[in-house]
């Protein structure tokens, strides 16, 4: 039975039996890795609450090479990343990023520069500032690191240069509106939405998640939900979670959720 360490983030957890529990973490060294936690929702487990959603550290597992499921030996938090579980606005939003992580990566599919920006994109998010622009920069940042990016300057169907009216964002990049006429699965997406995509992809992290976009943010985190929804072939759990949240958010007598 092979031991193996690496830093890595929380990025899901499910319950198994009465006390086990199977968490699914994205490590740097062996991308997303799945492992059984024994005893850990014990009253005095040995995890002791070191295994919370978002959580960051090091990792200590045991693997047999039977199965897919390694046996968590510990796991020592470094970042809790506590504030990103205390407002509901982040939460939805960091559970958007390690959804993105979790269903755009194959099982131990090593990508250290996608651990790079989980972890960076939960920094930022723990911090002060609006929880949806830190999601938004990730979004356009993990389409590039995936080799997903979409192309912004022309039609991918027709070659026409953009702008054109009606822009729709399909898989590989832009599409104008005839191109797109008849396709089952179209995001509409603004030119100021084109535009701000653009402008954050061609700034460096720290100018992006400050960078004034107007009213491009919430339009941005929508179409780029949907992408990833296509790419994955369903729709993200996560981006209902989100859109239940704004709507509570713009309830009567309720600031917005917007921290």
């Amino acid at each position: 039975m092979a031991l193996g360490r690496s830093a890595a983030v929380v990025i899901g957890t499910f319950p198994l039996g009465e006390s086990d529990s199977v968490v699914t973490f994205f490590s740097r060294e062996h991308g997303r890795l799945r492992g059984v936690a024994r005893a850990a929702r014990r009253v005095r487990s040995r995890f002791a609450g070191s295994l919370e959603l978002f959580g960051h550290g090091q990792l200590v597992f045991f693997d047999g090479g039977r199965s897919e499921l390694v046996r968590i030996d510990h796991f020592d938090v470094t970042e809790p990343f506590a504030a990103l579980r205390e407002d509901l606005d982040r939460i939805a939003h960091a559970a958007w990023i390690t959804e993105v992580v979790g269903r755009l990566t194959g099982e131990r599919d090593r990508q250290p520069a996608l651990y790079g920006l989980l972890v960076r994109s939960l920094r930022a998010m723990n911090a002060p500032g609006r929880a949806v622009r830190v999601a938004v920069c990730f979004g356009a940042r993990v389409l590039d690191v995936l080799g997903q990016r979409p192309r912004l300057d022309r039609c991918v169907e027709c070659g026409r240069a953009y702008p054109f009216p009606r822009a729709i964002l399909a898989e590989a990049g832009l599409v104008c509106e005839p191109c797109g006429a008849g396709a089952g699965f179209v995001v509409p997406v603004s030119a100021a939405a084109v535009a701000a995509f653009a402008r954050l992809r061609a700034a460096r992290w720290e100018e992006a998640v400050v960078m004034p976009l107007g009213r491009a943010d919430a339009e941005l985190r929508a179409v780029l939900d949907a992408h990833v929804s296509r790419l994955i072939g369903q729709p993200m759990r996560s981006g209902h979670f989100l859109r239940q949240v704004a709507a509570f958010g713009r309830a009567p007598g309720r600031g917005s959720m917007d921290a």
